[in-house]
């Protein structure tokens, strides 16, 4: 007997580790067979990065241009808002010139926002999209939940701790700090290589703390779209009584992990100003 359509479609319809497996996939350059690998190229997370980036920007040129002396619209507030609490934390944190600081610190609490924002569209979404055009590929959109683009984020981190370090303490006295502090100077291979594993468990832990809660996040909503694949009115309710419930907690995790990276960037170069 020949079997129906419904049959046909139900018989290659994905699984639900194929399911997920093909939306944690990358539109990467090639396939990656290495655990490590530079050649590759994430182009979603690129892509996406450089647009939060962008929309970043604008918002923010947008709200000056707006701005005015007298009562502030919604906009103008809310920036205002986010401007004065970064001021505030840079204010308390670093003890020095902070003319490039703060603004690098609302910039990075920003756009780390807005990369983390995408996890609220919906999961299937550019992948439908994409099947509309009889196109078949990997794509994630969320860059804050590839490890590669959170890495990338604290190696840029890692490069104004240095640049700060040498800037306020200049060449010999950075040197120094790594061999000198913070046990003396007598003790000069050993502070050297705890230094040294102080700034990579700092880049580490800054991208992987990112990371780990975002990927998190984007992996349960998988599992509650699946839910939602059930043909019954429980997969169904179940569906959007969790989804719904996610969604609103997941707005608080979008914000705070936005904040504390904001934070721990700006503890960072703040001990860079500090020495040992």
């Amino acid at each position: 007997m020949a079997s129906t359509p419904v049959e046909g479609a139900a018989a290659h319809a994905p699984t639900a580790s194929e399911y997920i497996v093909h939306h944690l996939g990358h539109l990467s350059t090639h396939h990656q067979e290495k655990i490590v690998d530079f050649s590759i190229i994430n182009m979603d997370t690129v892509f996406w990065s450089v647009a939060m980036g962008v929309v970043g920007c604008f918002i923010m040129w947008l709200a000056a241009r707006r701005a005015t002396a007298g009562v502030p619209g919604r906009l103008q507030a809310f920036v205002e808002m986010v401007v004065e609490m970064v001021e505030d934390q840079s204010k308390a944190i670093v003890h020095g010139d902070r003319r490039f600081i703060a603004p690098l610190a609302l910039t990075v609490f920003v756009w780390v926002a807005l990369m983390n924002s995408l996890d609220f569209l919906p999961v299937d979404l550019f992948s439908g999209l994409f099947r509309m055009i009889g196109i078949d590929i990997h794509h994630r959109v969320v860059p804050t939940a590839d490890l590669n683009g959170t890495l990338g984020i604290a190696l840029g981190v890692l490069a104004l701790m240095i640049y700060y370090s040498l800037k306020i303490k200049g060449v010999g006295g950075w040197i120094h700090e790594l061999f000198a502090a913070p046990f003396g100077i007598y003790m000069a291979p050993f502070n050297f290589l705890l230094n040294l594993i102080e700034y990579a468990a700092k880049t580490v832990s800054l991208g992987m703390r990112l990371f780990g809660n975002m990927y998190a996040g984007e992996l349960l909503f998988l599992l509650i779209a699946l839910l939602g694949s059930m043909a019954t009115a429980f997969g169904f309710v179940g569906h959007v009584i969790a989804g719904s419930i996610w969604a609103i907690f997941h707005i608080l995790i979008v914000i705070l992990q936005a904040f504390i990276f904001m934070m721990l960037t700006l503890v960072y170069i703040g001990q860079a100003h500090e020495g040992h």
